[in-house]
């Protein structure tokens, strides 16, 4: 399982990082990305709550 941001469509809101830090974490730009790794099987319920928890629906994890 991997975890992808669109970063045309993120708001820097910092929501996914505080959520699930191991995946997700801010850039420079004040965007989000998420980290080039698999997703660990025990991180998998915290990235998916960062995706469900998106406000402008910018996560993309599977």
């Amino acid at each position: 399982m991997k975890a992808y941001v669109d970063k045309d469509t993120c708001i820097g809101c910092g929501l996914c990082p505080t959520i699930c830090s191991e995946i997700f974490e801010m850039e420079d730009d004040g965007k989000a990305v998420a980290k080039d790794t698999v997703i660990p099987d025990e991180s998998e319920d915290e990235a998916k709550d960062a995706e469900a928890s998106c406000p402008v629906n910018a996560i993309k994890v599977d």
